[in-house]
């Protein structure tokens, strides 16, 4: 690993960290701290959807235009700025406000680090990056969230400021770390789809595999991560009869999965093709679902029902881990020379828009209709089985079998190279 992606690697865990302080507490600090109520504490929370929404069709072109790392500056920058004025803003109007901007700030940032990724790592290396940097954001997630329940107290404003004061730190932190930050040019698989580094979405629409990448991704989040802290917490609630600690632990689960499982997946996920991959997921996200099925429907005890539902979030973040190495790193192979920003940006597009649909449809389904609720995100799992299948076949070798880089013609800096070795 270069000094170049050591430090992208800690901005990740930063990032992370200072996400973590936070993001758990949103809620509260809103609606009972600063005393605005629920509704403009929901507001907040779809606020930081729409920024994201309203700011990614742009970030693709900058970062293309520009290159990743200003685009990720002056993101630091906007979320640092975003994150001290909620810390201290006491009008619903203000919130509102310095949410907006936290939002627009983080949702830039995914895009241009994992463009800075790409470009630092060449394509043989490229999962394994894309694996540490998801171990990381979940591990400086969980340690953020954990030092910071600790920091708050509901009854002092002052603690919540403190709280975001540091969260606005990390990120100037970040800035420091990143700007010295030297971005070679990472080589280039040969078939990739050819075209201009100007780039345009309608070019990206053209890209056929790419399109089904984002249709996949869309029904990944929807039916994952958009169900995390809505359907499926309802669910547990409504139907298993879940106590908020045990909802607690469940979450923990999750993430103890990642941080356990997900190096020792990706020496299983590195030599597999990258569709089978993904349609192992769909298989053992069903397998979740049926899972959390007998949580609130098989009628046991309330100690195997939270069993089974503590299972549930962790067969999820064993499917988080095999898609970590998988599908950005594939991202990244589809993009033409000098698109990966455009690429990267459409398809953290798709994951917001999937993150706020799902959460609107799973909610009041899984509140009141359990067993439909069920079915429905069954039938999804098994339908990311189908479509991982079906994008393999538009697939080349290179793109679905990444290990095989190094038998083929790989262009550096723009000259192609004569293959390396044999394939096996």
């Amino acid at each position: 690993m270069g000094a170049a992606m050591r430090r992208i690697h800690v901005g990740n865990a930063l990032s992370a960290f200072g996400l973590g302080f936070t993001v758990p507490y949103l809620y509260v600090y809103v609606a009972q701290v600063r005393g605005l109520g629920a509704m403009t504490a929901g507001l907040v929370l779809a606020v930081f959807a729409v920024a994201a929404l309203v700011v990614l069709p742009f970030a693709g072109r900058a970062i293309v235009r520009r290159g990743p790392l200003p685009v990720l500056l002056a993101a630091l920058v906007t979320a640092a700025l975003g994150a001290l004025s909620l810390g201290l803003a006491g009008t619903a109007a203000t919130v509102l406000a310095a949410a907006a901007l936290l939002g627009a700030g983080q949702a830039i940032m995914q895009p241009a680090l994992a463009t800075m990724i790409v470009d630092c790592s060449p394509a043989e290396t490229r999962s394994r990056a894309f694996a540490t940097q998801f171990f990381l954001q979940n591990l400086g997630l969980g340690v953020g969230g954990l030092i910071g329940g600790h920091l708050v107290d509901t009854s002092r404003v002052s603690s919540f400021t403190l709280l975001f004061a540091i969260e606005a730190a990390m990120f100037l932190l970040l800035v420091v770390v990143m700007a010295t930050v030297r971005v070679p040019h990472s080589p280039r698989i040969q078939d990739a789809p050819g075209g201009s580094a100007k780039g345009s979405w309608r070019q990206l629409l053209g890209n056929r595999a790419m399109v089904q990448l984002c249709v996949l991704g869309f029904v990944l989040f929807f039916a994952c991560y958009g169900q995390f802290e809505s359907g499926l917490s309802a669910y547990g609630v409504e139907a298993a009869g879940i106590s908020t600690s045990a909802l607690g632990t469940a979450l923990a689960a999750n993430t103890l999965m990642i941080v356990v499982a997900q190096f020792a997946v990706l020496k299983f996920v590195e030599r597999r093709r990258r569709s089978r991959v993904i349609a192992a997921v769909g298989l053992i996200w069903a397998m979740a679902w049926l899972v959390a099925g007998y949580a609130g429907l098989g009628h046991g005890s309330q100690e195997m029902a939270t069993a089974a539902f503590v299972s549930t979030y962790a067969l999820f973040g064993l499917g988080e881990a095999m898609l970590s190495p998988t599908v950005a790193p594939l991202v990244a192979d589809l993009a033409p020379e000098g698109m990966a920003g455009q690429y990267n940006s459409a398809f953290a597009l798709v994951k917001q828009l999937a993150l706020a649909v799902g959460p609107a449809v799973g909610g009041p389904l899984g509140a009141s209709l359990h067993g439909p609720y069920i079915v429905t995100f069954l039938l999804f799992s098994l339908g990311i089985s189908v479509l991982a299948v079906r994008l393999g076949r538009g697939l080349s070798d290179v793109q679905d079998r990444p290990w095989v880089v190094g038998s083929r013609v790989v262009t550096r800096g723009g000259v192609a190279t004569e293959p390396v070795a044999a394939e096996a």
